[in-house]
């Protein structure tokens, strides 16, 4: 892991550069392979909206494998070997690099399944567990059928276009808007199954927290935003977007946060709560992104802009505070062997370090300053509210519900990570496992973490830079040469926020100090406690309690299945309560498909019975049957 540790920081290195020269100064670096009189030449192509995912895969990849050197040691104690591991590790990080940067069909679809294969066989690792496994053919099965669509759509553009290269795809874009349409729907199934868009959605909760950490921490923060990287091209090469794909991009958009976060406060695996997580935070890009289309359908350059540059800063933002929390989840999972928040308790005084920074993720991923997650909602909100006045009374009406959607967003968000603080890191602890850690993570594990932690603060603190970061990829996607002046005074406000942000951080620090100060001169007594003796576990709120209230006023949306033990006697040894959530997508229209699919193809098991003889025949039908099929067409 050392190894791919090396590698991956010495090509971070050499790829930073041409990043940066394409996000500062708008240039466009191209190198060409010819690989035969079939394939043409194959172009490699770096322009600012490339640029800024290559930075950032290259950058969060290396401190993924930082993070794993420490992580991967609980499986070596198991006797794991982690070579194959490493492989399928850079592998991944390799095919996303090709994917962002690659203009040829053929050879984008080649890397995308290299993609999807390695991640799947990272996914995969804890293969001796039967839910590992399970989680890891979903997700298969889900990637393949992503990979069907984007085949349909780059099979209807390369017929029209008669090439395979992206550029060639403009003029039948830009032609035929009904083409468009259609086509940008097969890409959105496509790339928006990989994302982790409502309805495509169930695969996600599945494969991270079957996934090790780091694994989750890449998927989550990196791997899916190349589905959002899909979309984005494909925006690109349409230019003007019709009404029909902003109004159906927002829509699921919507759907797609408040559905994330809103399962994620039922879940008490805190991976599959993060999984949650990361829907809800692809709802929110996508709400950026097509409020920018909306801004371009409504020739208003100002929502434009900045609905894009929230939605690509907030993949940079969901990037460091979502592999910031994973890791944090890792670290805890390596001490204790649990998920389930239920069963932890009281860590944040075993490990410090860990438990702050966690905090630091959770406030950064709940959008309050001042911390990075604000800054990218900030300028989605501020593109909705300079919306309001233009167009008409149906984007009127879509603004409206997407403001009070992401307000809602937030407000959940906030319940759902005090609930996650609150259980596992303070009180007492609620099992063995979590009273027997003696300490925090090693330091290899602990630094990649505490570098995320800072980013998400730099860039809340001095939003003004990271916002200039992404202006440049927002322009060459709108197409658009320079920024308009009423633009420029709207992103002047984040030097306020900047200094507001210093001044906040001042005081807090001020007031930390001083109350450091006078609680060590201060002398404390226990006091007469009425009997009182001391706390236990059971006198604290329980995860699904805490979340109970506002669970139970949306029966509808969810799927539960209590699981009760009743005490027997007056003095019961043991009893319990639990409630599970199921996503309801998932048990009403997955599993009955899955079941229907069963009973189907059970119906074909003869068929398979080791007869030699049949096999042959069965194949005669089928070339005959072949032949007939070509006789008719022909």
């Amino acid at each position: 892991m050392k190894i791919c540790s090396l590698f991956a920081g010495i090509s971070t290195l050499f790829l930073l550069k041409p990043s940066l020269l394409s996000i500062l100064n708008g240039e466009i670096l191209e190198y060409r392979i010819y690989f035969s009189d079939i394939f043409g030449i194959v172009n490699f192509v770096i322009d600012p909206l490339s640029a800024f995912f290559i930075i950032v895969i290259s950058f969060m990849s290396f401190l993924c494998t930082l993070y794993a050197n420490g992580y991967m040691k609980i499986y070596l104690n198991k006797g794991m070997h982690t070579s194959i591991h490493t492989l399928f590790l850079m592998l991944l990080i390799l095919s996303m690099i090709c994917v962002v940067t690659i203009q040829n069909s053929l050879f984008f679809l080649i890397f995308w399944e290299i993609m999807s294969l390695s991640s799947f066989f990272l996914v995969l690792y804890e293969d001796n567990k039967k839910e590992v496994v399970k989680a890891g053919i979903k997700y298969l099965i889900y990637m393949h059928i992503c990979v069907i669509f984007l085949i349909m759509a780059f099979a209807l553009l390369c017929i029209k276009s008669q090439s395979l290269n992206f550029t060639d795809f403009i003029n039948v874009l830009d032609s035929n808007k009904h083409i468009a349409n259609i086509i940008f729907i097969l890409f959105f199934i496509g790339f928006g199954t990989k994302a982790g868009f409502i309805p495509f959605h169930n695969w996600l909760p599945d494969a991270h927290p079957a996934s090790p950490s780091h694994v989750s921490g890449l998927m989550s923060g990196i791997m899916i935003k190349t589905g959002i990287y899909g979309i984005l091209r494909i925006l690109f090469l349409i230019g003007m977007p019709t009404k029909f794909i902003a109004y159906t991009f927002l829509v699921i958009s919507i759907v797609s946060a408040l559905w994330g976060v809103l399962y994620a406060i039922s879940q008490h695996d805190i991976k599959r709560l993060l999984a949650y997580h990361s829907i809800e935070n692809i709802g929110i890009i996508g709400i950026g992104i097509s409020i920018g289309l909306l801004g371009t359908v409504y020739h208003n350059q100002m929502v434009a802009i900045l609905g894009f540059a929230g939605g690509i800063l907030h993949i940079l933002n969901h990037s460091i505070f979502k592999m910031l929390l994973f890791f944090s989840a890792g670290s805890v999972y390596k001490k204790t062997h649990i998920r389930n928040i239920e069963l932890l308790g009281g860590l944040i005084k075993k490990m410090p370090y860990t438990g702050f920074l966690f905090i630091i993720g959770s406030v950064a991923i709940c959008a309050l300053p001042p911390f990075n997650g604000f800054i990218s909602e900030f300028l989605i909100y501020a593109a909705m509210i300079l919306g309001l006045p233009g167009g008409d009374i149906s984007s009127f009406m879509l603004y409206i519900i997407s403001l009070s959607s992401l307000a809602l967003i937030g407000t959940m968000a906030i319940l759902c990570f005090t609930k996650v603080i609150g259980v596992m890191f303070l009180g007492l602890p609620r099992s063995e496992q979590a009273q027997n850690v003696d300490s925090d993570v090693e330091k290899i594990m602990l630094i990649p973490m505490s570098i995320l932690a800072a980013l998400t603060l730099v860039i809340g603190v001095f939003p003004q830079y990271a916002v200039m970061f992404v202006l440049i990829p927002v322009l060459n996607i709108l197409k658009f040469s320079t920024v308009p002046q009423e633009v420029a005074e709207i992103i002047a406000l984040t030097n306020l926020i900047s200094f507001l942000s210093i001044i906040f951080i001042a005081i807090l620090l001020i007031l930390f100090f001083v109350s450091y100060f006078l609680r060590k001169k201060k002398t404390t007594h226990v006091t007469w406690g009425c009997g009182y003796d001391r706390a236990n576990s059971r006198m604290q709120y329980t995860a699904s309690s805490y979340a109970d209230l506002f669970v139970s006023t949306l029966k509808p949306l969810f799927k539960r299945i209590p699981h009760i033990k009743k005490p027997k006697d007056l003095f019961p040894q043991e009893a319990y309560y639990e409630m599970e959530i199921e996503d309801i997508e998932e048990a009403y229209i997955v599993e009955p498909l899955i079941k229907l699919d069963e009973k189907i193809l059970t119906k074909f098991e003869r068929i398979q019975n080791g007869n030699m003889q049949q096999y042959i025949l069965f194949g005669l039908i089928f070339l005959i049957l072949a032949l007939i099929g070509l006789v008719f067409i022909g």
